[in-house]
């Protein structure tokens, strides 16, 4: 479900002290990057969320979620880290607002609702799941997306979900499993 003509993109890190309480440090509790693109209403409060681990903040990556994720034309107001401006390259229009951190950045107008957003779903996040894997970021983020993205109508939800889940096809557990599973 790509995301429409006004879409605020950022960037942000999930931590390891966001996955992991316990003072174990793990190569699974690594640092897990992750781009949100959320498109937002004429005042500026998110509508469609789209949440997607990338290998890294590059142009490559940034290309190829544009590309799936993003309609073509539409304005995109980000951050301004360099790697946004491959979205110009799959016909979407960009702003770069540079935000820099900590508190100041927190309080640019363009990127609240995005801000807000993200910082209800990290807190669910950690408040939801005990230790979080490498290879379980992606369906965290998308459950979450999911959820959002479908705020408005939760009366169908269960509905929709008890069709989706009869018209599946069995599966093997081992494709269960994998995080990334693609058909």
């Amino acid at each position: 479900m790509p995301v429409g003509s006004q879409v605020r993109m950022t960037r942000k890190t999930l931590l390891k002290r966001e996955f992991l309480i316990r003072k174990v440090a793990h190569a699974k509790f690594a640092p897990q990057p992750f781009v949100v693109a959320v498109e937002t209403t004429n005042d500026d409060k998110p509508h469609k969320i789209i949440l997607r681990r990338v290998k890294a903040f590059s142009k490559a990556e940034l290309r190829k979620l544009a590309g799936a994720a993003l309609e073509s034309g539409a304005a995109v107001v980000s951050d301004g880290l360099n790697c946004f401006a491959a979205v110009t390259e799959v016909g979407c229009r960009h702003t770069a607002i540079v935000t820099g951190s900590g508190a100041k950045a927190a309080k640019i107008p363009a990127f609240k609702g995005v801000d807000t957003a993200l910082g209800n779903i990290k807190a669910a996040i950690v408040g939801t799941y005990r230790a979080v894997g490498k290879k379980h970021v992606p369906r965290y983020l998308a459950e979450f997306e999911y959820r959002f993205n479908r705020q408005d109508d939760l009366v169908d939800m269960i509905p929709r979900l008890a069709v989706v889940a009869t018209a599946t096809a069995p599966m093997l557990y081992r494709l269960l499993k994998l995080a990334d599973f693609q058909p």
